[in-house]
């Protein structure tokens, strides 16, 4: 028995050195054909490639992020710029506008000024003074340019002429005007149609009617509404058929043998910008 184990250690001691034998042999075999080294480099360079790739990414975003914000930026203030460009164009357009207007309207006096047979000088309204007691326009003529106290004062207003007032008060450089519709204003005037001679006076507010005072009710039947009242030229201080308004309503009071009739006037005062100053002593030059 003790002669059968020596023999079994014998044999198994050679069969491990014979094991480890071939376990070093493949192991070198592996290095000597450079498999090992191969594979190691292959995941060192996976690693660092990942690395490499995430960073990128990473400062690919940073990168992007702050190049929108500058771009936002940017076109913010483009948007601004465009945003002022056009509100001046708009505001040019609207100044181009309203410059063509008031081309027309001077070209309007113009011309009708050219066509009086008195001297006139167009004027502008630099001032208002409205109220139930007392109404004043002041222009921006005076003695300076000829303007004397007493003459009428009339427009043009979308292409139609009507009466304004007479002047009040001069100054060297400036004039008020006492308006129609002022409640100390008394005018001769006459109804076109009929030839009928009343007198028209306002109440001090510009945006109400004129009245139309001292008609006879036997004429009832010749008018109408929108008949137009217009100057008489009597007293001398107007000149003749230059129109004030039309006539707006007709009442019948018992009371009176006259009717009372309210005019609404030709010129809108609350938009009146120009107005002519008439000289009717220069008539005799013209």
């Amino acid at each position: 028995m003790a002669e059968e184990r020596r023999v079994q250690k014998k044999h198994k001691i050679p069969l491990f050195f014979l094991i480890l034998y071939i376990v070093v042999s493949g192991f070198l075999l592996s290095l000597s054909s450079g498999g090992f080294i191969l594979n190691f480099q292959q995941i060192g360079f996976s690693i660092v490639s990942s690395v490499q790739s995430g960073t990128h990414a990473v400062w690919s975003g940073i990168t992007r992020f702050f190049t929108s914000v500058s771009e936002l930026s940017q076109l913010r203030k483009e948007y601004d710029l465009l945003s002022e460009k056009l509100e001046d164009y708009e505001y040019l357009q609207r100044n181009n506008a309203e410059i063509r207007k008031e081309n027309i309207r001077l070209k309007e006096l113009l011309d009708f000024t050219e066509e009086l047979s008195y001297h006139s000088y167009a004027a502008q309204i630099v001032g208002r003074e409205t109220n139930t007691t007392y109404s004043g326009i002041t222009v921006n003529k005076g003695s300076r340019q000829g303007v004397r106290k007493g003459m009428p004062v009339i427009a043009i207003q979308n292409g139609n002429i009507g009466l304004v007032g007479k002047v009040i008060s001069v100054g060297i450089n400036t004039s008020m005007i006492m308006p129609v519709y002022d409640s100390r204003c008394n005018v001769s005037a006459r109804i076109e149609q009929t030839r009928d001679t009343g007198i028209i006076s306002g109440s001090g507010v510009e945006s109400e009617p004129l009245s139309l005072n001292y008609i006879k009710k036997r004429v009832l039947e010749e008018l109408s509404y929108g008949d137009v009242v217009v100057t008489s030229g009597e007293n001398d201080n107007y000149m003749s058929n230059i129109p004030i308004g039309t006539i707006s309503s007709i009442t019948v009071l018992d009371y009176d043998t006259s009717l009372e009739i309210t005019v609404t006037p030709v010129i809108d005062f609350g938009r009146l910008e120009h107005v002519v100053i008439v000289d009717l002593n220069s008539e005799e030059e013209y």
